[in-house]
């Protein structure tokens, strides 16, 4: 597809909106011969619906302009559309831990980011469906990246956004930090393959992608077209002597650790305790909270601009 063919859609946060560096990147590439259309969200749910209509306009390829969270919307937005009719998403960072970039190695700056998106290839990748609900009502939803429950999800749903753009990924662990002497456990039932498991966890993660919480590798092993999830779960601790058996454990990611347990599904189910409060979990850095929940791979589900180095593709992926 040449030049001509191609018109991209920018999707901004519309706290973003007036970012000058994107302005002017965007103004660089016009004058370049990129045909660009911007729209800037104004409420939730707005980037996903522009997303959607994004097909209706003649439109090749989006580009989320944004944090973890927008990209994660663009993409929700764009799994609307039939599988035949979904244009390609792209990713120029904006937000403040930007961990599904930083993972797959695209540039962290507007405007490299942006003539990036015009060069890179397009590669098809696994999203994952998220069926989850609290007091008999369910939601669907994707997402690209992470799910993180329990502690973890507390982490990052209870640092507050000035701190994180002022820390980075450094304001994660020092909320983690202060949370780690006054947690608390989280019980529920795990379904996967023909697995059954009642389990007390501090942590439990989903991984499409590596890296969540600015810049916690969770998922070491994952592969975004692998068609499996990396499941990590890092059972509770009552000691001194046993917490730094789990942070050791957290080094190898074993498959059976006596805390820490690290292996891939296609599926896993998850439903809380009777009486227990719902899960806090982030998918994508977005807070829920949820008494039962189901995670599947939708395999190839969306074609993403990604570098042909990217670390998370399999060796036998093609554009």
């Amino acid at each position: 597809m040449t030049d001509s063919q191609q018109h991209y859609l920018l999707i901004i946060n519309g706290k973003s909106a007036g970012n000058p560096a994107l302005r002017e990147a965007v103004d660089e590439q016009r004058r370049a011969g990129m045909l660009i259309t911007v729209r800037a969200t104004w409420e939730g749910g707005d980037a996903a619906d522009i997303a959607e209509h994004s097909n209706a306009m003649g439109i090749t390829h989006v580009i989320a302009c944004g944090g973890d969270g927008t990209v994660s919307e663009v993409m929700n937005g764009l799994m609307r559309l039939p599988h035949d009719q979904r244009p390609v998403l792209g990713v120029v960072p904006l937000g403040s831990a930007n961990d599904f970039a930083t993972s797959v190695g695209l540039p962290l700056e507007p405007a490299a980011a942006l003539a990036a998106a015009r060069e890179l290839s397009a590669y098809p990748i696994d999203v994952v469906r998220v069926t989850a609900g609290t007091g008999g009502e369910t939601t669907t939803s994707y997402y690209i990246n992470m799910t993180t429950g329990g502690f973890g999800a507390e982490v990052t749903s209870s640092t507050p956004k000035t701190l994180k753009r002022l820390l980075g990924g450094g304001a994660y662990s020092v909320m983690g930090a202060l949370k780690a002497w006054r947690h608390r456990s989280y019980r529920g039932t795990l379904h996967w393959d023909e697995k059954e498991e009642n389990a007390s966890l501090l942590l439990l993660a989903l991984g499409n992608g590596r890296q969540s919480g600015g810049g916690q590798v969770l998922s070491p092993r994952a592969k975004l077209d692998d068609g499996r999830l990396d499941v990590l779960l890092v059972k509770d601790f009552r000691s001194v002597t046993e917490l730094t058996k789990l942070i050791s454990e957290l080094q190898s990611f074993p498959y059976d650790g006596r805390f820490v347990r690290y292996f891939t599904t296609t599926q896993l189910r998850l439903t809380t305790q009777e009486k227990d409060s719902p899960w806090p979990l982030t998918l994508d850095g977005e807070a829920r909270y949820y008494d039962q929940f189901c995670a599947e791979v939708v395999p190839l589900a969306l074609r993403v601009l990604l570098p042909e180095e990217c670390p998370l593709l399999s060796s036998t992926s093609q554009p």
